[in-house]
């Protein structure tokens, strides 16, 4: 992941951004990565870990109602923590994540290793998409980290 994150940084330092992480099920592991990487003061804006819901409506913007509605896994809620993000920290590109990482928490409809994946540029349309990985909590939270910097990488190569 140290590659893909040196990617990461080289793009965004070419394009003049900074990024903002929000993380739920990750627990700052993307944040981490970023992070990891010397001078990324220049560009890493800030991560959020927000786990429950009064986290994701002060920190993130996520609207009371669609948590109550939809859960914190859902499609509704990442777009509203990446859309927040982006908003309430001054980045010009935001990552969340939100899933049930295990061994538990998993409800009818929403098994371990289920994952969305919120990435939104100022100025344009929050994609998202759901992933469902395999394996143990820190198998589920590595390739939730993965995917969402592949994510990364993929909108700043847009």
């Amino acid at each position: 992941m140290f590659a893909l994150g040196n990617t990461i940084a080289e793009l965004l330092i070419t394009h003049g951004q900074t990024i903002v992480c929000a993380e739920s099920c990750t627990g700052g592991w993307i944040s981490k990565v970023l992070t990891d990487i010397p001078g990324s003061s220049t560009w890493f804006e800030c991560g959020v870990v927000a786990y429950s819901y009064e986290a994701k409506e002060a920190l993130l913007g996520v609207q009371p109602h669609t948590l109550e509605r939809t859960g914190a896994v859902s499609q509704e809620t990442v777009v509203e923590m990446v859309s927040g993000a982006l908003a309430r920290y001054g980045a010009g590109v935001a990552v969340a994540v939100t899933g049930i990482a295990g061994p538990g928490g998993d409800t009818p409809g929403k098994p371990v290793g289920t994952v969305w994946i919120g990435w939104k540029r100022r100025g344009g349309y929050a994609r998202s998409e759901q992933f469902h990985f395999d394996g143990d909590r820190e198998a589920v939270r590595r390739q939730t980290v993965h995917a969402a910097l592949e994510g990364v990488r993929r909108i700043l190569t847009s």
